[in-house]
C-alpha cells in the first residue's frame, strides 16, 4: 500500500487501472452488492478510487462510507459523485488505518485493493478491511485469481505453438512473477494473485463464514492484445467471495 504509488496512479487512471466496473459483462459483483443490500444498512467501499461503484451504493444503502490510499483518487471521487449526499469519504492508508476507521458497515465492498506483493501492508490491510464489516454483516471481496493467470499461461504457450506450427513468428512473451507466494506481474506491476481455497481459509480464519463464491469472468481481450478467434470459454476470471461475519 505505497501511498506515492498510488498517487502518482490516479493521476492516469483511465490508462494505468483496469475497469472491473465497466468489464464485469455479467454484472457478477453489482448482483451481489444488490443481493445483501437494504435502505437501512450502511455500506462501505474500501479502495474507491474514482468513485465508480458509489452511484450503486448510494442508490441502495442509507449511508456509504468511500475510503482511498489516494487523495487525488478521493478529490475525483467527490467531483464525479457531488450530487450524491449520503456519501462520507475518508483518506486513508488501509494498512494504516486501524484507529482511522473509527466505523463499521453492514456491507463492505473491497473491489481488487488488496493488491501489494508486500504481505506486511498487505495483511495490515486486510486487517483493517475485516474489521470493518459489522457483526453479522457482509463482505464483498473481489481479487485477481491465481488460477485464471496461470491458465492464461496454458493459453499463451498453446497460442505460440499454434504459430509455430503454422510458420508464423512465435514470440509471446510469459508473465514475470512468483506464483508460490500469488504474485504475478500485471504491465509490468507485482500483483498478489489468489487461490480460491487460499480466500477461504483466510476468510474462515478471521471468524467469517463463506456465503458465496463467484468467477468474475472478462473477456480475452483483458489478458491480451489482438487475441486469436479461436479463443474461446472458458474465460478469464477475477474472485468474487462475499463472507459473512459471525
Amino acid at each position: 500500500m505505497d501511498r506515492k504509488y498510488w498517487e502518482d496512479v490516479a493521476l492516469v487512471h483511465d490508462e494505468k487501472i483496469f475497469d472491473v466496473f465497466s468489464n464485469d459483462a455479467e454484472q457478477v459483483i453489482h448482483k451481489n452488492i444488490i443481493k445483501y443490500s437494504s435502505r437501512k444498512k450502511t455500506a462501505m467501499d474500501l479502495g474507491c478510487a474514482i468513485g465508480n461503484w458509489l452511484p450503486m451504493l448510494s442508490a441502495h444503502f442509507k449511508k456509504v462510507y468511500a475510503v482511498d490510499i489516494s487523495k487525488h483518487y478521493i478529490d475525483l471521487a467527490k467531483k464525479k459523485n457531488k450530487q450524491l449526499p449520503n456519501i462520507e469519504y475518508i483518506h486513508v492508508d488501509l494498512a494504516k488505518a486501524s484507529k482511522a476507521i473509527t466505523t463499521t458497515a453492514d456491507v463492505v465492498v473491497c473491489i481488487n485493493t488488496l493488491l501489494t506483493p508486500n504481505a506486511q501492508s498487505r495483511n495490515a490491510a486486510y486487517e483493517t478491511v475485516i474489521k470493518a464489516v459489522a457483526k453479522k454483516g457482509y463482505l464483498v471481496l473481489v481479487v485477481p485469481a491465481l488460477e485464471s493467470a496461470l491458465y492464461s499461461e496454458f493459453i499463451l504457450d498453446l497460442w505460440d505453438a499454434k504459430d509455430k506450427a503454422a510458420g508464423k513468428k512465435a514470440d509471446k512473451v510469459a508473465k514475470e512473477g512468483n506464483p508460490f507466494d500469488g504474485t504475478m506481474h500485471l504491465d509490468g506491476t507485482p500483483t498478489k494473485h489468489y487461490l480460491k481455497e487460499e480466500l477461504h481459509f483466510m476468510l474462515q480464519q478471521s471468524g467469517f463464514e463463506i456465503v458465496e463464491t463467484k468467477k468474475v469472468k472478462y473477456t480475452w481481450k483483458t489478458e491480451f492484445t489482438n487475441p486469436p478467434a479461436w479463443l474461446k470459454a472458458p474465460f478469464p476470471w477475477d474472485w468474487l467471495v462475499v463472507a459473512k461475519r459471525k
